[in-house]
């Protein structure tokens, strides 16, 4: 069963979403991999304003290529999740919703998704240039110097994702194979 999800992402919203969910996402999220993770904290850290709002927001961990033209983005696929650890539990504090990437999360960080009320999907890996045709429009918010991982802000239409780890203890990483093998 398909479940079409509106972004941003409320907080009633990740709570009726369970692991192995698999959602087609619409609206306004956020990419940035470990580099802008690294200075959204340094902003943070110096007292400084995100630039973008954190509360409810979804960030996609997705370093594109370029654009060919008569395209919105180049290859779009996720990056591993594990790299943006280290800085997820703060930005899950200010109220971080959703993340989407590929791979598994730390405890502290399943933990921190629990807590908050958050949830983290995957998108598939190795699908990048079929994931960039849902991706209707893009632009560079800030650390443009980074190059391919400079955060951005993109819409999305009917984007492919499947819920890993959800609120409420469900973890499709460790429960899958454990259904697999009854």
């Amino acid at each position: 069963m398909e479940i079409r999800l509106d972004l941003p992402i409320t907080k009633e919203t990740a709570e009726k979403l369970n692991s192995g969910d698999y959602c087609l996402l619409n609206g306004k999220m956020y990419v940035a991999r470990d580099a802008a993770h690294k200075r959204l904290i340094e902003k943070l850290d110096a007292g400084e304003k995100l630039p973008f709002e954190i509360k409810d927001a979804a960030i996609y961990y997705m370093g594109p290529s370029p654009e060919r033209p008569g395209n919105v983005i180049g290859s779009a696929g996720p990056t591993t999740a594990g790299r943006m650890d280290k800085y997820t539990p703060q930005l899950l504090t200010l109220g971080l919703r959703a993340m989407i990437g590929k791979g598994k999360r730390t405890p502290e960080v399943i933990e921190y998704i629990n807590k908050y009320k958050a949830v983290y999907f995957a998108a598939i890996g190795g699908e990048g240039a079929l994931l960039s045709k849902h991706i209707i429009h893009q632009k560079i918010l800030a650390f443009e110097d980074l190059g391919a991982e400079a955060l951005r802000e993109i819409i999305v239409k009917d984007f492919p994702v499947i819920v890993i780890n959800d609120c409420h203890g469900g973890n499709l990483y460790e429960d899958a194979p454990e259904k697999y093998r009854r």
